[in-house]
């Protein structure tokens, strides 16, 4: 602790052998990084180019691409200067604006999948309305409160947590997560409450609404013809599985920061990676192979590219 600029400082300790493998730990997450901001900046340009894109759906796949980068830029370029760094450490303040953004656009994810839901519903179930649902300030408000409503609700633990009292300076990790209520004295029953509420608000109730919307939409496709049924899985099945795909990550954040005492620091560097590794590289690959107009306009730049 710095009493003279009253800076706390937290050391990362959930690093191993850094100085041994610290260039082929940057090498590798470098280059996942690079391959995440390409391959999601790669869709997000074929969508803002192709005027065939400019639906509802496409402009939330976007957003929710944009999210998968911003998500990665909260977490990769820390971990990269730690890499370098001789010793692994951030500021207290750092640290929980770190746990505000990373959590933020967590809960961001959960409201995109949950507007994309909606989108999907009006357009198979309302074919008739969908234009007049679907209107570009039905689409702008439900992008606003995607990034809104989580902000603002995990900015109340995050500063919260700047009041509270630390008894412990290292965090057990390598970067900000839950992780940073271990650090405090105290663990009060009110924190609990309020941080299911938050729970609640920004991640189980949109999961719920999915189910939802996509029980309704399959009840009503399997009354249809062939031709509708498989449009509707084209479009609802990407979906789906991301949704599937970010829970089961989401939940392993959680799990995993319980289950720290019983694995070797190595296991459980290993398994906190696995957080930001896979989902903002399955994004793209999953949206620019199953989505048959993406997938499209991506064959052609490719091929363009190999043609020059």
């Amino acid at each position: 602790m710095d009493d003279e600029l009253n800076v706390t400082y937290i050391t990362l300790g959930g690093y191993v052998e850094v100085d041994k493998y610290r260039y082929v730990y940057f090498f590798i997450m470098f280059i996942v990084y690079l391959l995440i901001i390409c391959s999601n900046s790669t869709i997000v340009y074929l969508i803002w180019v192709h005027q065939n894109l400019h639906e509802p759906m496409y402009i939330f796949i976007a957003a929710l691409l944009v999210n998968s980068v911003l998500f990665s830029t909260v977490v990769y370029p820390k971990l990269l200067m730690d890499f370098l760094s001789e010793k692994q450490t951030i500021s207290y303040s750092a640290c929980l604006f770190q746990f505000q953004l990373f959590y933020s656009l967590g809960g961001s994810e959960f409201l995109l999948l949950a507007a994309m839901s909606y989108d999907r519903y009006v357009s198979i179930c309302k074919p008739l309305q969908y234009h007049t649902i679907m209107r570009k300030t039905t689409v702008s408000i439900f992008l606003g409160l995607a990034w809104i409503v989580p902000a603002s609700q995990i900015a109340v633990p995050a500063g919260l947590s700047a009041k509270e009292k630390l008894c412990s300076f290292i965090l057990k990790g390598i970067f900000c997560n839950n992780t940073v209520y271990k650090l405090q004295c105290v663990i009060s029953g009110a924190r609990v409450v309020r941080d299911f509420i938050i729970l609640l608000n920004v991640a189980l109730v949109p999961v719920l609404f999915i189910l939802f919307t996509y029980t309704r939409i399959f009840i009503i496709t399997y009354r249809s013809s062939r031709e509708v049924r498989k449009k509707a899985a084209q479009t609802c099945l990407p979906h789906l599985i991301i949704l599937i795909n970010f829970s089961f990550l989401c939940a392993y954040d959680v799990i995993i920061v319980g289950l720290e005492p019983q694995f070797p620091k190595i296991v459980h560097l290993i398994m906190t990676l696995q957080v930001i590794l896979y989902h903002p590289l399955f994004n793209p690959i999953m949206y620019g192979l199953k989505m048959k107009e993406i997938s499209k306009h991506l064959k052609r730049l490719f091929c363009t590219a190999k043609m020059n």
